[in-house]
């Protein structure tokens, strides 16, 4: 065991824009960046100076979508830990072209720019964006996306040979979207406090599976669950001590999990538990634009489950909603929604995610 993290010189191999630089010139660039740069390219010039000094410890801000937004630490040393098992999870060696459209603010962002230095790749940056592909022309190896972005890049993402999407679950439309497609699409699974993801599995597979695939866990990862169906990870190269998530799970073998939803989330109605991801994910195809499922306060069942449909209000839109809804087979009575809520612009986290607990509390205010 390493009893001080000694941060390694950049990769030979690595590059920033078709530059390469070794960490004394990168301090060079992250002032440059701050002083004259855009503002995402600010960002990377306040993390690439975060990481050159000698501290053993990176603050990173989580998204705020499970919960209230806050700083955690993470090791730098479980930082290269997890670029490591990221190159080799996904065959990615030095000299491999990378395309970062991530804001540098949280891990994933931060997470590109140290798997660049690490494994040598040639990395260029672009403004985050909801469409990160336009206007490009080049072809990348590598890139992590949004479920928006990729949402908004599928008919560019020829340009990208693997992909990797997380900061939310990959809705069934959009998996079925990116079937047929050349380009390799993985949905990961991970969280701040692990250092990005710590499994991942593939969306466009050349079986055309009805069952949800399961994740498969990186290297050195261990997975367990609680008596709540809660994933616990122990996964010592990226994390201190065991992490017990909120995240409800069906353990396949020691290596594969299904994921069915956040405990956070779980609709206590009538003693029934309905989970409102999996729910989700049977209407994808019969409702357009984003929407969510929640529990609200009842005085017979404890908790009654509510749909929220992100438009404007239309009571023609709400009848055809809740025929499309009940002709949904999959759907088990206690799925139905006891009201539908339409509301013109959902409150979100700040880096764009869904608040489903803010939308609610903004509505019965």
């Amino acid at each position: 065991m390493i009893d001080k993290f000694c941060l390694p010189d950049t990769h030979r191999g690595f590059k920033i824009n078709k530059l390469h630089f070794s960490n004394e010139d990168l301090a060079k660039v992250a002032y440059n960046f701050i002083k004259e740069g855009e503002p995402h390219e600010g960002e990377i010039g306040d993390f690439i100076l975060d990481w050159l000094k000698p501290s053993e410890f990176i603050e990173v801000n989580t998204s705020g979508s499970t919960g209230k937004a806050k700083k955690v630490k993470v090791r730098k040393e479980h930082m290269v830990n997890s670029a490591m098992a990221t190159g080799k999870f996904f065959e990615m060696e030095a000299g491999c072209t990378a395309l970062m459209c991530l804001p540098a603010k949280y891990i994933a962002g931060k997470m590109m720019l140290v798997r660049a230095m690490v494994l040598g790749w040639e990395i260029d940056l672009v403004p985050p964006s909801s469409n990160p592909l336009d206007n490009l022309y080049k072809t990348y190896d590598f890139c992590a996306m949004t479920p928006f972005q990729l949402d908004n890049s599928i008919s560019r993402l020829h340009l990208i040979k693997k992909l990797i999407v997380g900061g939310g679950a990959v809705s069934p439309n959009l998996q079925q979207m990116v079937q047929g497609l050349n380009t390799k699409v993985y949905e990961t699974f991970g969280m701040t406090e692990t250092v990005s993801h710590i499994a991942a599995k593939k969306l466009n597979t050349k079986k055309n599976k009805k069952k949800p695939a399961p994740f498969k866990v990186m290297p050195n990862v261990h997975i367990s669950k609680d008596n709540r169906d809660c994933l616990i990870i122990n996964a010592p190269t990226i994390s201190d001590g065991v992490l017990v998530t909120n995240d409800v799970v069906e353990i396949l073998t020691y290596k594969k999990f299904l994921w069915k939803g956040r405990y956070d989330n779980v609709v206590n109605s009538g003693g029934i538990k309905l989970y409102p991801e999996d729910i989700e994910r049977k209407l994808s195809g019969v409702i357009d634009g984003r929407f969510f499922f929640i529990g609200m306060p009842d005085d017979a069942l404890g908790e009654k489950l509510v749909l929220f449909i992100e438009a404007d209000f239309s009571e023609e839109l709400l009848s055809e909603l809740k025929e499309r809804i009940q002709s949904v087979t999959q759907l088990d009575k206690y799925e139905i929604p006891k009201k539908i809520y339409l509301i013109g612009k959902f409150e979100e986290t700040p880096n764009g995610k869904i608040h489903r607990k803010n939308t609610l509390r903004s509505k019965i205010k």
